[in-house]
């Protein structure tokens, strides 16, 4: 009888998996099923989104998996990869050492000469908006299950904001609904996806399934 063991290999695919998972239970159950962002459900039922787990463990490696992601975005097809999630579970849990990375990653991105083709935007599971309350509701719009960097694409964005000129609609839309939905309503969602919650969470794939009906 075999030992009930996972080798490191395995272990480290199974907990890539979970962490792939998790994100996009989020995006199922969050982003679309909130409508955070209009523009991310198209992205979503087209298989257009990379989620790029990264096993680094400080911001150094981590940096090294950013260029990686970073250049592979740019020199593949929007239609086969139109945007990419790189997740970073096992280091930058402190958002301030976060928020301190983001700036580094900018210099990555210059530095690849990317700018003005892709853009990075934040996310992490204690994310706070600079000069706003730390309890204000806002900032669930950028919360998400592990610290994650959102890859996009510069062209991609010019055709959303011909689609919604008026962002701040989308802002005011965001701020309704989550003030409706409260802190409360926001941690019964997120029982679908943050580490450590009950793995009794509806699979990813039901989800998806349910969201295109």
């Amino acid at each position: 009888m075999l030992p009930d063991t996972l080798s490191p290999v395995t272990a480290t695919m199974r907990e890539q998996n979970l962490v792939s998972q998790r994100t996009q239970a989020w995006l199922v159950h969050a982003v679309i099923g909130l409508n955070l962002c209009p523009f991310a459900k198209a992205v979503h039922v087209k298989g257009q989104i990379h989620y790029a787990v990264s096993n680094a463990q400080d911001a150094e490696a981590l940096r090294a998996d950013l260029q990686n992601e970073l250049l592979a975005l740019a020199q593949m097809p929007s239609e086969v990869r139109d945007t990419t999630l790189l997740i970073a579970p096992q280091c930058l849990h402190d958002f301030w050492e976060f928020n301190l990375f983001t700036a580094e990653a900018d210099k990555v991105l210059r530095l690849l000469g990317l700018q003005g083709q892709i853009q990075i935007a934040p996310f992490h599971p204690q994310f706070v908006f600079a000069g706003v309350d730390e309890n204000d509701i806002s900032h669930f719009t950028n919360r998400s299950p592990y610290p994650m960097l959102h890859l996009l694409r510069e062209s991609s964005i010019d055709r959303a904001v011909a689609a919604y000129p008026d962002a701040a609609e989308i802002y005011e839309r965001n701020m309704h609904v989550l003030e409706s939905l409260g802190p409360q309503g926001w941690n019964a969602l997120a029982q679908h996806f943050t580490p450590g919650t009950s793995d009794k969470q509806h699979s990813v794939d039901a989800d998806i399934r349910h969201e295109n009906t």
